[in-house]
């Protein structure tokens, strides 16, 4: 099964899981938010249509740089909700309707970070997809134009809202698997075969605008719509776009904060010339109560039990835990002892979780939300460090106090990339 298809098929059931895992009904009324969608391609209409299905809200209006993604968004949502949205090319004009009550970001990471702050400065509330930015310097710019607007933001780690997630957390809290010594995390699954031949972008496709401020590479399927996340220069890799999932949820679970420190090993031999990030990973972030192991490979079998590929271990003293979006597997310590599997089902977490979204933006109450940019700053830094650590075959470690890399010159370096030129980095 290849990534495109596996993504597809869990959808509905993957996601994120909350500080405090609440998840407040949303009160309908008679009117609807007006809602502005920045990125309407194949992730962007994910998270529209699931703000519709939570109801109360409008996509008042749609961009995009790419005119087949903005023709075709904007006939689907005319079907779903009955009003076709205006269309832009330009985010810049979208957030300067003047009726808009708040915005989705869908894009690709390299693009979150300008539009983030730019809707800050519009005082919007936001969602916006994780991972939270490209860098981490982008994030902590991202912390300060939120903290400096007051303004409502949900950052999209849906697992938050998983039920079996939930009851893991109970489970763990309550020391039914007494305390947790060591956590692993893996996400096993082989890519796609996407086109790697560098050639001209669809006539609908703006390149240029697309790449942003992000390097602009030749053109190739192989790092455009769908499948950039594991080009470097967009995506950074799977731990970032997909194992960022885990790294949150065990952090929610947890209760942790940053790791203080991380070291990354890692190559690319079967993917090379497919992919330009690690095919395999072993990464270990000592989080300040117990080290969390990750790792993944993007070839071959996975996990020699495949019910194991995509979840996460919390090793206790009394039992182990190994839990999933929608299932639980508890083994007691000792001879003989009875496995017990526990199948919890949330189909709807994207819902939930931008339904708690509408929920706040209607309530003008940003302590409704869930996961607030400070929140998702930490565990998208967890991982980016974690490839500046596989990117300099060094040890990076966290000082919290003054929030950046210690004692690395060489990996403080990239906690902060250029731009490219027209494009100006915000500060902090």
């Amino acid at each position: 099964m290849d990534r495109r298809t596996f993504i597809k098929k869990s959808s509905l059931t993957t996601a994120a899981v909350a500080t405090g895992f609440h998840s407040p009904l949303f009160a309908q009324d008679t009117s609807n938010l007006k809602i502005g969608l920045i990125g309407s391609g194949w992730y962007g209409m994910v998270i529209a249509k699931a703000a519709l299905q939570a109801g109360g809200v409008e996509i008042a209006a749609i961009c995009d740089v790419d005119t087949a993604h903005l023709k075709n968004s904007a006939t689907e949502l005319e079907t779903l909700q009955g009003v076709k949205p205006k269309e832009f090319k330009d985010y810049h004009e979208l957030l300067n309707l003047p009726a808009l009550d708040a915005v989705l970001i869908g894009t690709p990471p390299h693009w979150h970070a300008l539009q983030f702050i730019d809707a800050c400065k519009k005082g919007l509330p936001i969602y916006c997809e994780k991972p939270l930015a490209y860098d981490v310097d982008e994030g902590k710019a991202m912390i300060e134009a939120a903290r400096k607007a007051g303004n409502i933001v949900q950052i999209g780690f849906q697992r938050r809202q998983s039920k079996a997630f939930q009851k893991a957390r109970e489970l763990i809290q309550t020391g039914e698997i007494g305390r947790v010594r060591q956590i692993g995390a893996q996400i096993h699954y082989n890519p796609g075969n996407a086109d790697t031949t560098v050639q001209d972008p669809p006539s609908s496709l703006d390149w240029d605008a697309w790449c942003g401020p992000a390097p602009k590479l030749p053109y190739s399927p192989s790092i455009g719509h769908g499948n950039w996340r594991l080009e470097k220069e967009y995506g950074n890799g799977h731990l970032v776009d997909w194992g960022i999932h885990h790294i949150d949820i065990i952090r929610t679970i947890m209760d942790f904060k940053m790791p203080e420190s991380i070291h990354a090993t890692g190559s690319l031999n079967v993917l090379k010339g497919r992919i330009t990030t690690p095919d395999t990973l072993l990464a270990t972030m000592h989080f300040k109560d117990c080290p969390v192991v990750w790792q993944h490979r993007l070839w071959g079998t996975g996990d020699l039990n495949p019910q194991f590929n995509n979840g996460i271990f919390f090793y206790g003293e009394k039992a182990t835990l190994f839990a999933a979006d929608n299932k639980l597997i508890l083994t007691p310590a000792g001879r003989d002892r009875e496995q017990q599997v526990m199948d919890i089902d949330t189909p709807d977490m994207q819902e939930k979780h931008l339904s708690e979204f509408i929920h706040a933006v209607r309530a003008k109450d940003k302590n409704l939300v869930s996961c607030k940019v400070e929140d998702a700053f930490q565990s998208t830094a967890a991982v980016q460090l974690a490839m500046i650590s596989y990117e300099t075959a060094s040890e990076v470690k966290w000082d919290a106090t003054g929030n950046t890399i210690s004692g690395n010159d060489n990996a403080r370096k990239l906690s902060a990339r250029s731009y490219r030129q027209g494009y100006i980095r915000p500060t902090y």
